[in-house]
């Protein structure tokens, strides 16, 4: 059994608990599993639906007895699968082989044995358990663990939506916006991207054998409509159909997924920096816990480590990403088998990308608005109003406005009574010299809570 401490990767050792739901999907117990799925039931398809010569109509309790071979696979089942392996050096067949042995249980089933993995290259059995695996991943754990996240971010846009703060533009103190709609930014950067996700067909799938043009299929039985019969058997799995391909489907829908999940993350990456320099300049405090340290020698350190995890686990996910997009597309002539190898690695993609959304929100629990800090950085830069002021005296085309207030301000720090005093001097409107004057940067908001509200 693995030990933790001792296995190579992390995801294995050091983060096994925080993504060992994705073992399901992305094991190689679960890719025996799904290719085991795969075999049964285009055995089941050629029998009940094509019915071609040399098959019967499989019964209610036949088909029941060929379920539970996937249904029920186990581990110990997935271990007889590689003593197989040892023999054939070849993964797919061990699958074909494991099933037929399985037959000799129900003699009466095992006369069609023949008809496991019939006219199919391994490739059929490969892209279509790949394509499973991600389909059920994508709609029942990834997709909501953003979305979460893209929720977390709307309740703290909401809660905070009419609280001032200093932007940074540049990192230089800036024109203020409010903590909310920062973070409604984000959210609704995360929402268009998993629209764009969510319009993705499910992944192709093909089942056309080793080039892609039903030879043997045609030349064992030249009367079936193989065309009609690979659309059919494709669309069974919830998967895309893809006509045209060499003995692999060629991936570009994968690539597609992931430079979505790749867009995702950039801007969780993004997202995670700019609430690390929040808690840096102090407009966010962390909550803290019984028995944590922070530092090994420095007491009173508590450290954004959720924000920066998250920022690095990202990163080796978009890594991974990355690679398989630009890699998997390109294959030699009608095949090799460099794809083979990346696609085991498309689970470390998503679990370092689990890990990150974890780290997020467990990040996310433990901010609280340091309000003083806040209004504090507000009020020691009165220079930011210098944008509103020049901007009403060109309305009232007084020349060299924007001169005016660059003389005033840049590379100062102005107080309330400089500025207020500046602004008693303009020859403006009194209307607008009150409403200028009533002006502070904590209401130089402008639209920001009302912007909060759109992104609903």
């Amino acid at each position: 059994m693995l030990n933790p401490l001792t296995a190579i990767s992390p995801l294995d050792g050091r983060y096994r608990d925080k993504v060992t739901a994705l073992a399901d999907y992305f094991s190689e117990y679960a890719l025996m599993r799904t290719r085991v799925r795969v075999e049964i039931e285009w055995f089941i398809f050629l029998c009940n639906v094509l019915k071609l010569s040399g098959t019967r109509k499989l019964s209610t309790e036949e088909v029941r007895v060929l379920n539970a071979i996937y249904l029920e696979f186990d581990v110990t089942d997935a271990e007889r699968v590689k003593d197989f392996e040892k023999t054939t050096n070849h993964d797919v067949k061990a699958i074909e082989y494991f099933i037929k042995e399985h037959l000799n249980a129900y003699p009466q089933i095992a006369t069609m044995g023949e008809f496991i993995h019939f006219a199919c290259t391994s490739e059929d059995i490969n892209n279509l358990s790949y394509g499973i695996i991600l389909n059920e991943f994508m709609t029942t754990l990834f997709t909501p663990m953003v979305t979460g996240i893209s929720a977390e971010m709307e309740f703290i846009a909401k809660k905070y939506k009419s609280v001032p703060m200093l932007a940074r533009t540049h990192g230089q103190p800036a024109t203020p916006t409010t903590v909310g709609k920062e973070f409604a930014v984000f959210m609704t950067r995360i929402k268009s991207q998993l629209a764009i996700l969510g319009r993705l067909p499910a992944p192709f799938g093909k089942i056309n054998g080793a080039s892609g043009n039903f030879n043997a299929h045609i030349v064992a039985y030249p009367k079936t409509d193989w065309i009609g019969a690979s659309k059919k058997f494709v669309e069974s799995l919830g998967l895309t159909w893809n006509a045209h391909t060499t003995q692999i489907e060629p991936h570009d829908h994968l690539a597609e997924i992931f430079h979505s999940c790749i867009r995702i993350n950039t801007i969780l990456i993004d997202a995670s920096r700019d609430i690390w320099n929040y808690i840096s300049i102090g407009y966010f405090k962390q909550k803290t816990k019984a028995g944590e340290v922070g530092s090994s020698t420095m007491p009173h350190k508590v450290n954004p480590i959720d924000f920066e995890n998250a920022e690095g686990n990202l990163g080796l996910a978009n890594a991974l990403f990355d690679h398989m997009a630009l890699k998997l597309p390109i294959s030699r002539m009608q095949r090799d088998l460099t794809d083979s190898t990346v696609q085991r690695n498309i689970g470390s993609a998503f679990a370092y990308s689990v890990l990150a959304y974890k780290s997020l929100l467990k990040g996310f629990s433990k901010l609280g608005l340091n309000h003083a800090a806040l209004e504090k950085d507000l009020d020691e830069n009165w220079e930011v109003l210098a944008e509103p002021v020049q901007t009403v005296l060109r309305r009232y085309k007084v020349a060299g406005a924007y001169e005016l207030l660059k003389e005033l301000t840049r590379g100062k720090r102005v107080d309330k009574k400089t500025f207020q005093s500046f602004i008693r001097k303009l020859k403006i409107p009194a209307g607008d010299k009150k409403r200028l004057l009533a002006l502070t940067p904590a209401t130089y908001t402008g639209l920001a809570s009302r912007l909060v509200d759109l992104s609903s």
